[in-house]
This record gives C-alpha cells, structure tokens and sequence, in this order.
C-alpha cells in the first residue's frame, strides 16, 4: 500500500496493494491497523454506496457538528474526486484538492473531518463507496456551492446533473463562521 499526502492537510490519498492473477484481482479496502499505521481513524461507523449517472456531480457536503471523515474509493466508473478545506483557521482554507478515482486504479481518497467533499462523474455511471467516522445526522448537514467563484474547482463538467440542495448550497464566503468546524493542527 503507498499512501501520499496532498496539498491539503489531512487529506490522503492511498493505492492499495492490488493481486491480479487470470482470474481477476483482490485487495484490501480497509484494514484498520495497515490504514492506522498512516493515521486513519481507527473507527468507521457508515458505509454508503451511491450510484450515478454521468455529468452527475454530488456535493460539497459536509457535516458541523458531527464531522465525518470519509474513505473514498470507485468500484465501478469514473469520478473526479475533490475534498475542499473548509477549517476555520487552516493554512489552506478555501483550497481544494482534487482526483480521479476509478474502478480501474483502485485508488482511495481519506477526507478528514472537517472538509467538503463532493464527486463528479466522468464514466457512463459509477458506484463510490465510502467509509464514514460519523453517522449522518440531518441537522448537521451543510454545504457548500459547487460553483463557487472564489474555490474555483476544476471540475470536468460545466452543465452536471445536480440535487435541487446543492443546487442552492451557498458559496463558501457566505457561510457564517460558526457553522464551519475549526482547525486543529494536532488532527491534520
């Protein structure tokens, strides 16, 4: 397994030891002390599946409080993958960084808390799964607009297939201070 930091604090991404053979191929998704040993949280409580069509683009969401780290991966498809640094108070609020993840590469992506996460579809349709260290809790829900200006994320589609909510999600700017997490440099 090679896991790489990014640009973004706590943001990780992993490529799992992957053992082909004629009759295909096996991995490990998770393993809680390999992942541990490159700080993942020990706990996960959720797991969700979406499945999604082209152009499709879900996200940035995030939870406040509640946060919710996420382990990402691609079963089937293509998706470009973004985490955006949404802590008060971080080195790099407001950036994004940003992936593909694929059936194909077998790539993962660990979003810590605290950041907005969001996905857009690049394939005829893809199947993400993701791991979460919270449960999702309704009242607790945010986000943040997926076009927003001053984010400027290079997002490979200009016209996606979007939920009326992140449709409305306001711009990162616009959010009061207080319904953002806060950074911690000892958790990055």
């Amino acid at each position: 397994m090679h896991v790489s930091k990014t640009s973004l604090p706590g943001v990780l991404l992993i490529e799992p030891r992957v053992f082909a053979d004629a009759r295909g191929f096996f991995l490990e998704t998770w393993h809680h002390e390999r992942y541990r040993e490159f700080g993942l949280p020990f706990k996960f409580v959720q797991d969700n599946l979406s499945y999604s069509s082209h152009a499709t683009l879900r996200g940035l969401h995030f939870q406040y409080p509640h946060a919710q780290g996420k382990l990402v991966y691609v079963v089937q498809g293509t998706v470009v993958d973004v985490a955006v640094d949404i802590r008060v108070g971080s080195p790099t609020f407001g950036r994004w960084y940003g992936v593909e993840l694929s059936g194909e590469n077998k790539r993962q992506l660990y979003v810590p808390e605290g950041c907005a996460h969001g996905f857009c579809v690049t394939s005829e349709h893809a199947i993400v799964v993701y791991k979460c260290t919270d449960v999702y809790t309704p009242a607790a829900e945010g986000g943040v607009l997926w076009s927003d200006p001053d984010l400027a994320i290079n997002w490979p589609v200009h016209t996606p297939t979007l939920s009326d909510k992140d449709r409305r999600y306001p711009p990162l700017g616009e959010i009061p201070t207080d319904r953002l997490p806060h950074y911690n440099e000892e958790e990055a």
